[in-house]
């Protein structure tokens, strides 16, 4: 295995492992590495992975460099690695939603974590990144994404994941793809969260979507997300109104 590195903004760096066995074609892990002032990991990979992804980020960077990890939710995939970066990047600091913090993140991770509150904004020397609570989408209760408002990008996490090992960026549409990867694994939380929270990031007009399973999206961004909240409304049934819940 390797682990590939293509710079799919400025500065911005996706660091993506094929692992052939988990899905036809292969299924894609993907980290993003902003390169700031301080400078933040957007997923950390399993543990196994560790090794790998510490390599590319040393293709970039010294990984000692490293101010913020952080990752859309509590998965292996997703921050398995996370107190091993924590131990060769001193200075780094993981920030989650809040919730996932009280959640797991305050027992589970070797340093205190920094919570964060919907809609806060984090300013990384150059950049600026944005919360976004997104609980329940894809899943797990303590979901959440950040916008970097420099390039429009959003990352997303495991929303619109594709198998096989596409290019890093794409500008053609993944809808079909998406759509498919769904209907293999299941992975959505099916319930009336995710059609608004697919409209919701949409509103934020996104020039890029960091995508952790598969191709990267720089085409009609937020099109395409409206279009992919009526999919979850029309094809996999999720519909409803939202009883006292803000998403």
């Amino acid at each position: 295995m390797q682990t590939n590195v293509d710079e799919i903004s400025t500065g911005i760096y996706r660091l993506s492992t094929c692992i052939p066995e988990i899905a036809p074609g292969g299924f894609t892990f993907n980290q993003f590495l902003v390169d700031a002032d301080e400078p933040l990991l957007y997923h950390t990979g399993m543990r196994a992975l560790f090794p790998l992804v510490r390599g590319a980020i040393e293709k970039v960077m010294p990984v000692e460099r490293l101010r913020w990890i952080a990752f859309s939710h509590i998965e292996a995939d997703e921050c398995g690695a996370a107190n091993e970066f924590l131990e060769v990047a001193p200075q780094a600091q993981v920030m989650h939603g809040a919730l996932g913090c009280m959640l797991s993140l305050n027992d589970q991770l070797s340093r205190e974590p920094r919570p964060l509150a919907d809609g806060e904004v984090i300013d990384l020397g150059g950049r600026r990144v944005v919360e976004v609570a997104t609980p329940h989408v894809p899943h797990n209760w303590e979901s959440h994404m950040l916008f970097e408002q420099e390039t429009g990008t959003l990352f997303c996490g495991d929303l619109l994941s594709q198998t096989g090992d596409g290019p890093a960026v794409t500008s053609d549409s993944i809808r079909d793809a998406a759509i498919a990867t769904e209907q293999l694994f299941m992975q959505t939380s099916m319930g009336p969260a995710v059609p608004a929270t697919y409209r919701r990031i949409a509103d934020l007009e996104p020039h890029r979507l960091a995508i952790m399973h598969g191709s990267s999206y720089d085409g009609d961004c937020a099109p395409l997300l409206r279009e992919m909240a009526d999919v979850y409304e029309q094809q996999f049934g999720c519909s409803g109104a939202l009883a006292g819940a803000t998403v």
